[in-house]
């Protein structure tokens, strides 16, 4: 599964050292939950200091958005990680994704390692950690 994580956060590669992006897309643990994880969407992040700032866009969820938080994958990209925090998101089927979180030293080398990744959940996905997964990448 891990593979398959890494696959769905594809860049789209950023211009300075603190800006990040990713892709947001649907990320299946079992085949019976296809029908539920739909959507796709674009996420960047600006850090300033310890500060990074979220911005972003979704469409095509089979039910309107429910939750998005930032997390931390620790290990390598790919791997699930604990929440840093939560963000905004459009209660919609489409919309945006906006936030700021104040980031740990630890964090920001995170970030800076491609391990942080934003997870969207819907209403029809809950219970399947979360419909939209997208690493940032510098």
């Amino acid at each position: 599964m891990g593979c398959a994580l890494g696959y769905f956060g594809l860049p789209t590669f950023a211009q300075n050292g603190n800006t990040f992006k990713g892709r947001i897309s649907p990320v299946p643990v079992e085949a019976k939950m296809l029908p539920d994880i739909t959507g796709v969407g674009m996420v960047s992040a600006t850090l300033a200091g310890t500060k990074v700032t979220i911005n972003g866009t979704f469409e095509g969820l089979a039910s309107p958005a429910t939750i998005v938080q930032l997390h931390d994958s620790k290990i390598a990209r790919g791997v699930r990680g604990p929440v840093i925090g939560d963000l905004t998101a459009t209660k919609d089927v489409k919309g945006t994704i906006t936030g700021s979180l104040t980031l740990t030293p630890e964090q920001v080398t995170d970030l800076k390692a491609g391990k942080l990744y934003v997870q969207l959940h819907s209403a029809k996905g809950a219970g399947v950690d979360g419909n939209l997964w997208g690493w940032l990448l510098p």
